[in-house]
């Protein structure tokens, strides 16, 4: 369904583009011509205490290598290995009292051995009993929690990097950066092998992690210069602050305002690890009649440092049984439903195979590998990838070979080459193109549809950015029409965020490796954000109006979409927030579609008004609640839509949250409700060993699922899983009887070479 909260206003996550009179091949050319020379120095406010200044005004911390490893049991103080290393402290604020030194004292220390980097962190805290721990889940969220992060740019490109954190429970939470985080540049999913421990006492928490140098990715140098950069949340004062002080409307990910680390001496490291899996299931179709069938299946997977930058992973009989079935949506538009990829192999090194808009134009969307358009999965026989970095250059090259699956895919290979040239002053430039060749017996060779994208983008100032791309599809039968290009700027300041953004899909632009949220348009939006932050004035932190504008037309020149957006954030330094917004609304509706069975949206342009409440409790307390609420009219006539929220969590061992939303829809043609609901639960017994259950309820398909599953992790997504999965009928569209499967997996990971 479309809603207005589903357009993201909060800090600097909503990214916008601007039009430009130029082609788009044109636009490109300027990119590269406007990158600015190297060296150019960007201003940051303040220096912290115990670090010598770099340049460009950089704080440096120094790695200082020691014979023997600290002992890791979270415990900083007292461990002779950390006595050598010279701690760096001087964090500031960036929330609450921006520019302002941390209310509590941070240190770092940081040694390396030959294998790898360690960093010591002491969190001072003169109310220990006050320090919030709200979960203890491998990557579960370190914003509603006290926690710790590091973020590394090993090819000190000031863009890309890899970011390590824990809260004071010990979890393992990562993730890759690439543009700096811009356009859903931050990966979550990606998963390295490395180590933390942490531990509460009298003086605060206190946190060490050991990051072997096998787990990143790296140039080989003789006297490497790293980005480096911390943050520390403490939640009781809704408290970030940061070792490189940041504007406010910047984050962690801010690589091009990060400082550096030095003294470390880098092995060329051969590294070859092998991580085979074995599991069995049973299952029962929800045909009548249908019997529990028991398979097995067995693969590997197979990853090669081939330099200390550059890997190669090779898959066979590729599974994902342990991952977590996807939410469920309603449609309630004619357009496309996008779905997160959530399997492992494709998440590694994600952020360079993107190129487009995410969740609206992708030129590479992993997700065409393996499963099937109703979300049926189809089997991978295997595949390779080969990524990393040579130099300033990130090169990525993925093949895969999935089997026929009758009735639902044929067999097809799918591959995809990925080249972009890292610039100064985040600027960058690339070439992408994917192909899809049906690979049956006998093999059909003119049934394939293959891409080509140049993209690339330039920062302007400290501040601005212009970001632009240009693809062509290529399909048997179909001579023009195949071209889609954006392209936009934005400005991201303390006080505002402005943008503007020119999109055009052509009518046969088909990326069958890809994904198009809807075909043959033109496109332009604009944002106007301003952030304010009142000395005193009701307790509140910020305020955030702003409006924002997006409209769709068709070659034509009908207007397909409009939507106009007026609204203000108001933040308490609490932790409550609410949202007070009001849209203007246009669809133009071509052709009749059902939105759902037995009542039919007829042609016709339809222009409404929409009043829209957001209203969210501290997220960081032990419960909270939220409501959205949209209401107005809808395709001619009236909708009311509600979708409360509770969440609870009991120390960081449970936490539930239930969502509903519900839609009650009068038309012209007929009224409806739908009503989807979901259930997520987790207990964690440590930070290794999980229980989490996915229960969806959904009255438009006639069913709810159970999702259970039972995780105990030697490394991430890498141990024994037990999975039950389930689906039940509600009604005459649901299955005739309960669909049941359960799944046990055991995968294992050994390190050939070291």
């Amino acid at each position: 369904m479309r809603r207005a909260e589903g357009r993201t206003f909060k800090g600097d996550a909503h990214r916008g583009r601007r039009s430009r009179s130029r082609g788009p091949l044109a636009a490109l050319a300027l990119l590269v011509a406007s990158a600015p020379a190297p060296g150019i120095a960007e201003e940051v406010a303040g220096r912290p205490q115990g670090a010598a200044a770099a340049d460009e005004g950089r704080p440096v911390a120094r790695a200082i290598r020691v014979a023997s490893p600290p002992a890791l049991d979270g415990v900083v103080l007292g461990d002779l290995a950390w006595d050598a290393a010279i701690p760096v402290s001087g964090f500031r604020q960036t929330t609450p009292d921006e520019g302002q030194p941390a209310s509590q004292r941070t240190e770092v220390r940081i040694v390396h051995t030959d294998d790898a980097v360690y960093f010591g962190i002491v969190c001072y805290d003169d109310d220990p009993s006050k320090i919030i721990i709200a979960d203890s889940r491998r990557d579960s969220s370190l914003t509603e929690t006290d926690s710790f992060q590091i973020v590394i740019d090993t090819h000190l490109d000031r863009q890309n990097g890899f970011v390590f954190g824990t809260n004071p429970a010990g979890i393992e939470y990562d993730g890759q950066v690439t543009r700096e985080g811009d356009d859903e540049g931050f990966n979550l999913n990606w998963d390295g092998s490395w180590r933390v421990r942490a531990a509460v006492s009298e003086i605060g928490w206190s946190a060490e992690f050991e990051i072997p140098f096998r787990t990143l990715r790296y140039p080989r140098a003789d006297d490497p210069i790293w980005g480096l950069n911390f943050q520390r949340n403490i939640r009781r004062r809704n408290e970030q602050s940061f070792w490189s002080p940041l504007p406010r409307q910047f984050g962690l990910m801010r690589l091009s305002l990060a400082g550096t680390l030095t003294g470390l001496r880098l092995p060329a490291h051969r590294n070859l690890k092998f991580v085979p899996y074995g599991l069995g299931e049973a299952s029962r179709a929800g045909e009548l009649g249908s019997e529990t069938h028991l398979t097995g299946e067995a693969g590997f997977d197979l990853k090669y440092g081939i330099t200390p930058s550059l890997t190669l992973d090779v898959t066979y009989n590729t599974d994902f049984a342990q991952v977590e079935v996807d939410e469920q949506q309603i449609n309630l538009n004619r357009f496309n439903l996008f779905f997160p990829e959530k399997r492992p192999f494709f998440l590694e090194n994600a952020g360079l195979f993107s190129v487009g808009v995410p969740g609206q134009i992708e030129i590479f969307f992993s997700r065409r590998i393996g499963l099937g358009g109703g979300g049926e999965v189809v089997p991978i026989e295997g595949g390779a990838r080969v990524s990393g970095k040579i130099g300033r250059t990130g090169f990525g090259f993925l093949t895969m070979q999935t089997d026929e699956t009758p009735g639902v895919a044929d067999a097809n290979n799918y591959s995809v080459a990925r080249f972009r040239r890292e610039l100064p002053r985040r600027s960058s430039v690339g070439v992408i193109a994917t192909n899809r060749q049906a690979a049956g017996d006998p093999v059909p060779g003119d049934e394939y549809n293959r891409a080509l994208a140049i993209d690339g983008r330039a920062g302007i100032g400290r501040y601005g950015e212009i970001a632009a791309f240009v693809a062509r599809t290529f399909s048997p039968g179909i001579d023009d029409d195949q071209l889609a290009f954006r392209i936009g700027t934005d400005y991201d300041s303390e006080a505002w965020f402005l943008s503007l953004d020119y999109t055009e899909v052509r009518e046969n632009f088909d990326p069958q490796v890809g994904f198009l949220h809807r075909t043959a348009y033109r496109k332009g939006s604009a944002t106007i954000f301003h952030r304010y932050r009142p000395a005193h004035f009701l307790g509140l932190q910020e305020l955030r109006p702003h409006a924002y504008y997006e409209g769709y037309w068709d070659f034509e020149g009908f207007q397909e979409t409009g939507f106009l957006h007026l609204d203000n954030h108001w933040e308490w330094k609490n932790g409550h927030e609410i949202h007070t917004g009001i849209n203007f609304t246009r669809e133009g509706v071509k052709t009749p579609f059902a939105i759902v069975p037995g009542v039919t949206v007829p042609p016709g342009t339809y222009d409404h008004d929409e009043i829209q409440f957001i209203a969210f409790t501290n997220e960081g307390a032990p419960v909270s609640v939220r409501l959205d609420a949209t209401f107005g009219g809808f395709f001619g006539g009236d909708r009311v839509e509600l979708a409360p929220s509770l969440r609870v969590r009991a120390g960081e061992t449970f936490n539930a949250e239930i969502a509903w939303i519900r839609n009650d829809i009068d038309l012209p043609g007929g009224s409806f409700l739908t009503n989807l609901g979901r259930a997520r639960i987790t207990y964690s017994f440590t930070p290794k060993v999980f229980l989490q259950t996915l229960f969806q309820y959904n009255d438009r398909d006639d069913l709810w699922s159970a999702n259970l599953r039972f995780g105990w992790l030697q490394t991430a997504n890498i141990g024994l899983f037990v999975v039950y999965n389930e689906i039940q009928g509600i009604g005459a569209g649901g299955p005739a009887r309960p669909d049941r499967s359960l799944v046990v997996k055991l995968s294992r990971q050994f390190e050939l070479l070291r």
